[in-house]
C-alpha cells in the first residue's frame, strides 16, 4: 500500500475539561475523560484508550487502544504511522463491512487494485456501560459514510497483572446485525488480492527496531504463520532506544486465520475474513474474544505454554498435546 504523509489532521485531539466525566467517582476520574480512558494494572498506567479520535475519514476513524505499555514501560504500538496512516495501535477493524470501508485507506476493488473511493465510515462509541481504571465496558456503532448502523457492538476491555512483568489485554466484542438483514464482512483477499492479504478484524500495529520474530507453537516467521489458525501466536521484538517485549495473541473464532506482517511492517490480526467472507447474521450475534499477553523481554515457547497454562486460558486443553511437546 502506498505511504501516506502524517497530516495534523490525523492526530488525536486532546480532551478538554469540559469532557471529563460530571460527578464520576474515583475509579471512573481515574479512567480518563470521555475523549480518552486510561488501563492501569497495579500502579503502571499500561494504556490509553482513544474513544472519540478526530481524524480524517479516510482514516477510518475508530476507538483505538495506544500507547499499550508492557509493566516496564516499553511502548508495543504504533498508531498513525507514516507508512499506513490508518494503522491505530490496537483496535477493531475491517476493510469491507457491506461495500463500507471501515478499515481506512484505500480499497481493494476486484480487478482494479487498491483505489481512493469515497466509501469510508466510522466506528463511533455511543455509550458507557461501565469505566474503571481495569476494565472499560461500552457501546458502538459501525455507520456507513452517510450515518446509517450497519452493525451494534458492545464491547468490554480489561486488564489484569500475569506476575510482575506482564498483564493481560482481554477485548470481548459482540456485533449485530443493525440493518435487518445479514451483513458481510471481507477484505482485501475476498475481494481479489493475491498473497494473504486477508486482514481485518481485531488489529495491532505493533513497534519494532528491525524486523520482529513471529511464532506459533509449531512454526515460526511470517510466510510460515500468515493465514495459520494455530491457537497462539506470538510477535517478539526490540524497540528503538532499547526495551524488549513479547505478544502473545489468543482468540481466533471459528474461521477465523492470522493474518501477520513483519517485514513491510509489525502487525498482527485475528483475521475475520482471511480467504472467504464472513457473515453477521441477522438476529445472529457474533461473538469475539481476543486475549493478548503483553510481556517484558523475548519470551521462549516453553515459556509461552507455561504462561499460558497459569493463565488458564481456554486454549490451552486444545493445544495440550503441542504444550506438552514444548515442555
Amino acid at each position: 500500500m502506498t505511504a501516506e504523509p502524517r497530516s495534523a489532521a490525523a492526530e488525536p485531539r486532546r480532551a478538554d475539561a469540559e469532557s471529563r466525566l460530571a460527578g464520576g467517582d474515583a475509579e471512573s476520574r481515574l479512567a480518563g475523560t470521555d475523549a480518552e480512558s486510561r488501563l492501569v494494572v497495579g500502579d503502571a498506567e499500561v494504556a490509553r484508550y482513544v474513544v472519540r479520535p478526530d481524524l480524517d475519514p479516510r482514516h477510518g476513524p475508530r476507538p483505538y487502544l495506544h500507547p499499550v505499555r508492557t509493566r516496564a514501560g516499553t511502548p508495543v504500538t504504533d498508531a498513525l504511522p507514516a507508512d499506513h496512516v490508518w494503522h491505530l495501535g490496537a483496535s477493531l477493524a475491517v476493510q469491507d463491512v457491506d461495500g463500507v470501508n471501515l478499515w481506512g485507506g484505500r480499497t481493494y476493488v476486484r480487478g482494479t487494485g487498491y483505489t481512493w473511493r469515497d466509501d469510508h465510515g466510522v466506528i463511533a462509541h455511543t455509550g458507557w456501560r461501565e469505566r474503571a481504571a481495569d476494565r472499560l465496558d461500552h457501546d458502538l456503532e459501525w455507520r456507513d459514510r452517510h450515518g446509517r448502523v450497519l452493525l451494534r457492538e458492545h464491547r468490554r476491555i480489561t486488564a489484569t497483572p500475569a506476575g510482575e512483568d506482564a498483564w493481560w489485554l482481554d477485548l470481548s466484542a459482540t456485533l449485530t446485525s443493525a440493518t435487518g438483514a445479514d451483513v458481510h464482512l471481507g477484505s482485501p483477499a475476498t475481494n481479489g488480492r493475491p498473497g494473504g492479504a486477508g486482514y481485518g478484524g481485531f488489529f495491532w500495529r505493533a513497534v519494532a527496531d528491525g524486523e520482529p520474530l513471529v511464532r506459533t507453537a509449531d512454526a515460526e516467521g511470517e510466510e510460515a504463520v500468515n493465514g495459520s489458525a494455530a491457537p497462539w501466536l506470538a510477535l517478539s521484538a526490540t524497540v528503538p532506544g532499547g526495551g524488549a517485549y513479547t505478544l502473545v495473541f489468543t482468540g481466533l473464532g471459528p474461521g477465523d486465520r492470522w493474518f501477520v506482517r513483519t517485514a513491510m511492517y509489525p502487525g498482527v490480526c485475528v483475521a475475520y475474513a482471511f480467504d472467504s467472507p464472513a457473515v453477521v447474521a441477522a438476529g445472529q450475534p457474533r461473538h469475539n474474544r481476543h486475549r493478548v499477553l503483553v510481556a517484558d523481554g523475548h519470551l521462549a515457547p516453553t515459556d509461552i505454554a507455561a504462561r499460558l497454562d497459569r493463565g488458564g486460558h481456554p486454549v490451552s486443553a486444545r493445544c495440550e498435546p503441542v504444550l506438552r511437546a514444548l515442555r
